[in-house]
């Protein structure tokens, strides 16, 4: 059986922990380096589970045998590492946000298609199976055409600093939680966004110490005459019983799907925590994507989730930043 040698750049976002956890789970997946500049994050990890380490990501990618690399670095350095990746003929996983200007995306795009190699964009959620259902029904015709979405991703503050340095992360809770929900209406519209109305603010932060946005509503117009609103706001305090929601309630015109994506779970009252708490048993969302991901690679076929769907969803969240500050809709520029 062929093996996918993949390496992983990068341990700035919380989800790359998992993402290798699921790799080393794959009999057909080798992880054949770990790259961090932070030693003390990953070095000891790498060593445990036998995996290279590198301090610099260039000695990884100078790695012949590497034939592609999941990007979880601060989202200020998307496009260098991605950049840096197809240069070496390496197929890419980035973490979203794919990037953070329309014009860095478009390079990236560019430049993995002119060296023949893959860019895939992490959007987990395509891959839960309340999402992949409702998709279903919707191909078959069960509601219709789509009028309108109303969508949530409600989430608590980031664990990692650096979301709340907009220089490294681009924006807080409307760049961070827009895009997975944007995504889903993207594909099940199969349209794209040609106007953005939008507010966001700081509510949430008790101690006021934050400056970044923490709250939003994003209003959207597709070129089909499809509207959509989605509340990406980090307002989910420690008491809540899990980090967010994803939902998605699809309206047709002959019918509606109602999509809550983590409702997988059972309700936990335990003595020891005094609260109750969440037991999720569903879809392990990270697994699939990479499954998806490597099997595209293995079998030498697309990847279901593209560089131009990350760009598609960031730059919709990168606009509702300008019209927060011009107080007005706009218009996507393309």
């Amino acid at each position: 059986m062929r093996r996918l040698n993949v390496g992983m750049i990068s341990f700035a976002h919380a989800h790359a922990y998992d993402y290798l956890a699921c790799l080393q789970q794959m009999p057909e997946v080798t992880v054949g380096g770990i790259a961090d500049p932070v030693p003390e994050r990953t070095e000891e990890l790498a060593r445990r589970h036998a995996i290279p380490y590198y301090s610099d990501y260039r000695e990884l990618l100078a790695d012949a045998s590497i034939d592609a690399v999941i990007i979880c670095s601060e989202n200020v350095q998307h496009a260098e590492h991605t950049l840096a990746a197809a240069e070496a003929g390496k197929h890419v996983l980035c973490e979203k946000p794919l990037g953070l200007s329309a014009g860095e995306m478009e390079r990236m795009i560019a430049d993995c298609e002119a060296k023949g190699v893959q860019l895939m964009t992490a959007f987990p959620c395509r891959f839960l199976t309340p999402v992949v259902r409702a998709k279903e029904a919707f191909d078959r015709g069960e509601i219709g055409e789509i009028i309108a979405f109303k969508g949530t991703n409600r989430g608590s503050f980031p664990g990692p600093a650096w979301f709340a340095e907009p220089s490294i992360s681009g924006g807080g809770a409307v760049l961070d939680h827009t895009v997975h929900v944007m995504d889903l209406m993207n594909w099940f519209t199969g349209s794209t966004v040609e106007q953005v109305y939008a507010y966001a603010g700081t509510l949430f932060d008790p101690e006021h110490k934050r400056t970044i946005d923490d709250s939003g509503m994003v209003h959207v117009t597709f070129a089909n005459g499809v509207f959509g609103v989605l509340d990406p706001s980090w307002s989910r305090n420690p008491g809540f019983p899990t980090w967010g929601d994803v939902t998605l309630q699809i309206i047709g015109t002959e019918g509606v799907i109602s999509i809550d994506a983590f409702n997988q779970k059972n309700n936990v009252y335990g003595r020891a925590s005094g609260k109750g708490s969440w037991s999720f048993w569903g879809d392990d969302m990270n697994g699939l994507m990479l499954q998806a991901f490597v099997q595209a690679l293995l079998e030498g076929s697309p990847v279901p989730v593209t560089g131009l769907d990350g760009l598609r969803s960031a730059e919709v969240a990168l606009n509702a930043y300008r019209s927060v500050q011009e107080g007005q809709p706009v218009k996507l520029h393309r």
